[in-house]
């Protein structure tokens, strides 16, 4: 019942936002994603990640005929585009495969079998629908917020020194190799998550069955709730609105050498092309969440972790797509929706209400601070900039000090007691 009502609510969802990109004159997430079984898919590694999740329920050798025929596909596909001159692209193979497995799991398995089946395709599904319903949000809130709130963030940000200025330069400093690493980190954030997650789901084909809790169900969470902030507070990013990207509609091309000046903030009109995406910072609340789910795996991963969301961290300022303000926002909004997934799978107790309450109001303070406060956090920096960084440093103490309270304690070993010698 809970997954057949997810379904429905998702189904809805979709519509809706199909309904809305079409007033709009464009396709929205579901007509993007039928599209993509013959035309040339926007991210065919992202479709291969998909794929990738769907097959842990599958045997070795299933899971070795299913890439085989995903690979054999594509390479149809690139000879029919190469003779026809089409636009190039991989990925329709691995879209064939996850839709053939859901026509498998219908009429060829029943029971259990057929539940765990669906489950992994709805799982590699929603990985990629998660992406054409980013698409279309993003171009909802172009087409329902005309002012943006830059100026408001940006005075706000001579509070914590005006990071994305400063990570801007350096990363202008390193040239093409330091860009070029950084972008791609940048993009592939859902290939990272899946074999973050492919680690987690890694004995679902032998136990036939999904853990309570993992990363995916977080990245998504993420990713629905994320857009809704964006609606409530618009923002561009400084290399739109202070930045030369920005055109005629930027206050001026300051960015990335020039700080914005302290004068009090007003709502600035904005092109109605430039997503509204940067409050909070999705793309580092993703990168904290592969960062918290990759700490129990093997070193390599623990590492890989760890560099994703420090390069995260670098292109999300380093390419004047953030604020330093979106960034705490970002990794306190990740805390608190972690926190609430992982008290819900485990039953709600005090501390996790105590924690998700905390989480929330720290961020509910971040934004009206940014908002209403922004003129006082520049004139004091020495004074909001420690509070806003203490403010995120507490969220994550609360996190790590609840979440180890729910850690299943392992009884010592019993030693033997003592014989006494035999004569």
């Amino acid at each position: 019942m809970l997954w057949a009502t997810i379904g429905v609510v998702a189904l809805g969802f979709f519509i809706t936002l199909e309904i809305a990109a079409r007033h709009y004159g464009l396709p929205g997430p579901m007509t993007n994603q039928v599209k993509e079984v013959i035309f040339a898919p926007k991210s065919g590694p992202l479709l291969y990640a998909s794929m990738a999740l769907m097959m842990v329920v599958l045997t070795w050798r299933e899971r070795f005929i299913a890439a085989g025929v995903a690979i054999g596909i594509d390479i149809a596909f690139f000879l029919v585009r190469w003779a026809v001159d089409a636009k190039m692209m991989f990925g329709n193979g691995a879209l064939w495969v996850i839709l053939g497995y859901a026509v498998i799991a219908v009429t060829r398995r029943t029971g259990r079998e057929r539940v765990l089946l669906l489950k992994a395709v709805g799982l590699g599904l929603l990985l990629v629908a998660g992406r054409k319903t980013g698409d279309t949000w993003l171009l909802i809130t172009s087409k329902t917020r005309p002012a943006v709130l830059d100026q408001y963030v940006a005075v706000a940000d001579h509070a914590l020194g005006n990071p994305s200025w400063l990570a801007g330069r350096i990363v202008k400093a390193t040239g093409t190799i330091g860009d070029h690493v950084l972008d791609y980190v940048y993009i592939q954030l859902a290939v990272a998550a899946v074999l973050v997650a492919l680690y987690q789901l890694r004995n679902v084909a032998a136990e036939r069955r999904f853990p309570s809790h993992h990363l995916v169900r977080t990245f998504l969470v993420i990713g629905l709730l994320g857009p809704g902030i964006y609606m409530i507070f618009p923002v561009v990013g400084p290399i739109f609105a202070y930045g030369a990207d920005g055109g005629h509609w930027a206050v001026a091309d300051l960015w990335p050498n020039t700080p914005t000046p302290i004068i009090t903030p007003h709502d600035m009109p904005f092109d109605e092309i430039t997503p509204r995406n940067c409050m909070p910072s999705l793309h580092t609340a993703w990168a904290t969440a592969i960062f918290i789910h990759s700490r129990k795996g093997p070193r390599i991963l623990r590492f890989g972790g760890a560099f994703w969301l420090i390069a995260t961290l670098g292109a999300t300022l380093g390419f004047g797509y953030h604020y330093g303000t979106d960034i705490i926002a970002g990794v306190v909004f990740t805390l608190t929706i972690e926190a609430a997934l992982r008290a819900q799978e485990r039953g709600w107790d005090r501390a996790g209400i105590q924690l998700v309450a905390y989480g929330a109001t720290v961020f509910a303070a971040y934004l009206v601070s940014y908002r209403y406060l922004p003129m006082e956090m520049a004139e004091h920096p020495w004074v909001f900039g420690p509070l806003l960084i203490l403010a995120m440093i507490s969220v994550i103490y609360g996190y790590v000090r609840t979440t180890k309270l729910w850690e299943p304690k392992t009884a010592p070993a019993r030693q033997p007691e003592p014989q006494p010698e035999l004569v």
